[in-house]
């Protein structure tokens, strides 16, 4: 590129960033978001705030039940959302998962984002741990997250754009007794984010992961609540002084769920407080 040219392009780009509202680049009115562990918790705190940023979300868990609940909640509230019952671990519903968003994607011709939010917290002793607890924590966290990825991916290849947000953890690089399991699952999470965004960058799809420490939903405080020395035990590890709650994730969920985000990808990003650091 020769000087004009090169001073050319600067020049453009600089008008683009002095008329353009940066806001803009954060709002998901364009993307279709189908998002995981939809029912409760994170997932659905992710679900009702994508939808009120402007995005379709596609509800995904084992009950419909609690899926129905969440979709009131965005339809009254003037958004969009779309149930498709689906257990994470049955690759079959997974490859009619990607056969219902294929069939929304066709009709709004919306860009696809994927969260894999659909997971579980789990604490035992590394001696009492069974083997269907180990194949149950895989099933769910690696399996689950790797297919739903490969199923939904396929469609963003297609499509030349997509987002994948997984949902690693900070035990993903530290460690705490009753802990070796759940570290090894969000550790692989990790690793196969940034494995992923290495294969489908040249295609085009951007995949990260979210980091955050233990938040203050039903299932959570229920486990935490039960043992009150290891609540102030991991408590005290967070350098803010108190868990995270399911709205303090949102912004970066949204971030990376958002155009503003394009230059990111095989990254893990840590909301925790500073429990890491």
């Amino acid at each position: 590129m020769g000087n004009e040219s090169c001073e050319a392009w600067t020049q453009n780009a600089m008008n683009e960033a002095m008329t353009d509202d940066p806001l803009t680049s954060f709002r998901l009115d364009d993307r279709l978001i189908i998002v995981t562990g939809a029912s409760e918790g994170i997932g659905r705190a992710f679900a009702e705030s994508f939808a009120r940023a402007g995005a379709s979300i596609v509800l995904v868990s084992r009950r419909r039940e609690k899926l129905e609940e969440v979709r009131a909640v965005i339809t009254d509230r003037g958004g969009s959302a779309e149930i498709v019952p689906a257990d994470v671990r049955q690759i079959g519903q997974l490859r009619a998962l990607a056969e219902s968003v294929q069939k929304l994607v066709q009709r709004d011709h919306r860009k696809l984002v994927l969260v894999n939010n659909a997971g579980f917290g789990f604490t035992k002793p590394a001696m009492e741990v069974s083997e269907q607890d180990w194949e149950t924590l895989f099933e769910t966290h690696v399996k689950g997250t790797f297919f739903c990825s490969q199923q939904i991916g396929s469609l963003m290849i297609e499509r030349g754009y997509g987002k994948i947000i997984n949902m690693s953890s900070t035990w993903s690089v530290t460690t705490q007794a009753g802990k070796s399991v759940y570290c090894a699952a969000k550790a692989a999470v990790s690793q196969l984010t940034a494995a992923l965004s290495t294969e489908w960058a040249p295609l085009g799809v951007r995949v990260n992961a979210l980091a955050p420490a233990t938040t203050t939903t039903d299932s959570a405080n229920e486990r935490v609540l039960k043992d009150p020395a290891r609540f102030e035990q991991m408590r005290s590890r967070i350098k803010l002084g108190h868990f995270a709650k399911p709205s303090d994730l949102v912004g970066a969920a949204i971030y990376l769920a958002s155009g503003a985000s394009d230059f990111v990808t095989g990254q893990t990003l840590f909301v925790d407080g500073g429990f890491t650091t």
